[in-house]
């Protein structure tokens, strides 16, 4: 049975995320700064009261984990940094390095860019909107992405497009922004892939984007 420390448990892609981790009898050690909102009791799942902006919470997570999942990202209305996902995963990264655990996988969203990319006019208006609206976060995103990719890890970049709040449909495509891909996906789906690719790992040192 392996153990994975899972990083944005409460956020609408934890959420299905966890159950599926639980169900397929993994370990789950996850970070909550309010861990009532977390919902759920289960004897493998270990709950670590803490943010992902102090290492020592981050490096209490990680300890005897055999990989990491970090679905965290922006939340509106939090002001307590606009580069979260950079230096939460600056913390992941260290701890990781620390305990000897080389799997990273985390999720973010279609406007970052990757060489593989061949976007097409609704792709380049939508990061062209997001760069006027929520350049900082954008910026984050971008950031984090190029922290991972000069780790020495294990990693997978997971890259979403709009999100659906609606039952899982069950499938899923697999590609690049602008190349087999649609415009959405549902978070159930979104999570199923990256379980998927925490046991099969088709997509090590890559940034691929999901969806319906």
């Amino acid at each position: 049975m392996k153990t994975i420390a899972l990083f944005g448990i409460t956020g609408r892609t934890g959420k299905p995320l966890q159950t599926l981790l639980l169900a397929k009898g993994y370990t789950v050690k996850a970070l909550a700064r309010t861990p009532k909102n977390v919902g759920l009791s289960h004897p493998a799942l270990t709950l670590v009261q803490g943010n992902i902006l102090n290492a020592n919470d981050v490096e209490q997570t990680i300890a005897g984990a055999d990989a990491v999942i970090s679905v965290i990202g922006q939340v509106r209305g939090d002001s307590q940094t606009k580069q979260v996902q950079t230096l939460g995963t600056q913390n992941i990264l260290a701890a990781m390095e620390k305990h000897g655990v080389k799997r990273l996988l985390s999720l973010t969203g279609g406007a970052v860019p990757y060489h593989k990319d061949q976007p097409k006019f609704p792709d380049k208006a939508i990061r062209f909107i997001m760069n006027l609206i929520v350049k900082e976060t954008l910026a984050d995103a971008i950031a984090h992405a190029e922290v991972i990719q000069k780790s020495n890890t294990d990693w997978t970049v997971i890259r979403g497009p709009r999100l659906l709040e609606k039952p899982p449909e069950g499938a899923y495509r697999v590609g690049w922004v602008g190349v087999n891909a649609s415009t959405a996906i549902t978070y159930g789906d979104l999570a199923q892939f990256i379980m998927d690719e925490l046991e099969q790992g088709q997509h090590l040192h890559s940034m691929p984007f999901v969806s319906r």
